[in-house]
């Protein structure tokens, strides 16, 4: 396993990260003894950061992932959890709400702190303003009483995390689909900023919410059916060589030396599998030129998200 820094908090962690969405049943049902399974092999294998989030499965993802750490394994991870969201539509960025939010986080993975901890998906905030400030807040006094190493947040639009990243002290930021086969603008958009200031980048959704695999994103994807026509063009084109665009895809992920982690929404063990083979085979590069020859149409493009209008 490759280990990079993340920004200046001097927390070195494995190139391949564990998400815990799909522990929260958000991609299909997946069983606590197969998560549980999955996640021991990763960390065996040199995983040393998982992340989760008071919004996968309203709270479930949380309580696996607390009963599955248990018996020291929980001294093996960098742990990373998510307040403010609390289910697709339901959001509460103030202060009571957060530190309420996170300590119910807490209790649920069976911890008195974590490594990170993330205000989630700050673009459907009504008030960017009002994050920056008084959720910041929050985020920095729950950092001083030991609850949470460091602090960060995460949201699609990427302008909005550069401003994120600007205006507050951040230590860490998630940003998710914009370092993919079809969108690179994570590179050009938001790491010299993040870099400058020393803020470590979380790559999180390699495969575009399942806009890049065989079977395709699930019926809720934002994105418009031109963005999922084209890619499943792509997917195709992988197929008719014997190949698969997921596997193609986190292997161009896992080859990004400046990109500290990138997280993997793997809830089984089969699938832990493959992706532990593509942080080691060599990338076939012919078909990743004709891969991203076929999704030049759709190049970064992006979808609306919360209510961001930048």
């Amino acid at each position: 396993m490759e280990y990079r820094l993340l920004g200046k908090t001097g927390l070195k962690v494995s190139a391949m990260s564990i998400g815990s969405a799909a522990v929260g049943q958000q991609y299909g049902p997946v069983s606590a003894a197969e998560a549980t399974d999955c996640l021991h092999a990763a960390i065996d294998a040199g995983v040393n950061l998982v992340d989760t989030a008071a919004y996968y499965g309203v709270g479930l993802a949380e309580t696996i992932l607390g009963e599955a750490l248990k018996g020291g394994w929980r001294e093996k991870v960098t742990l990373c959890t998510k307040a403010c969201r609390l289910d697709r539509a339901v959001f509460d960025f103030t202060p009571e709400g957060t530190r309420k939010c996170f300590e119910q986080s807490l209790k649920r993975l069976q911890t008195d702190h974590v490594d990170v901890l993330f205000a989630h998906d700050i673009e459907f905030a009504d008030n960017y303003e009002y994050v920056f400030n008084e959720t910041y807040r929050v985020l920095q006094q729950l950092k001083k009483e030991g609850k949470t190493r460091f602090i960060g947040m995460s949201c699609y639009p990427l302008g909005l995390l550069k401003q994120a990243i600007e205006r507050c002290e951040l230590d860490v930021v998630i940003s998710y689909a914009h370092y993919t086969l079809q969108n690179q603008r994570l590179l050009s958009e938001l790491l010299p900023v993040a870099q400058k200031r020393g803020v470590g980048v979380m790559n999180a959704s390699p495969l575009a919410l399942g806009l890049l695999t065989n079977q395709g994103p699930q019926p809720w994807f934002p994105g418009q059916p031109e963005l999922v026509a084209v890619c499943k063009q792509a997917a195709e084109l992988c197929q008719s060589r014997g190949a698969d665009i997921a596997f193609l895809g986190m292997q161009y992920c896992f080859g990004e030396l400046r990109i500290p982690t990138t997280l993997t929404g793997t809830a089984k063990r089969n699938e832990l599998t493959k992706n532990l083979r593509a942080m080691n085979d060599t990338i076939d590069g012919q078909l990743l030129t004709d891969v991203l020859r076929v999704l030049k149409p759709v190049k970064d493009m992006t979808w609306p998200s919360g209510n961001w209008k930048g």
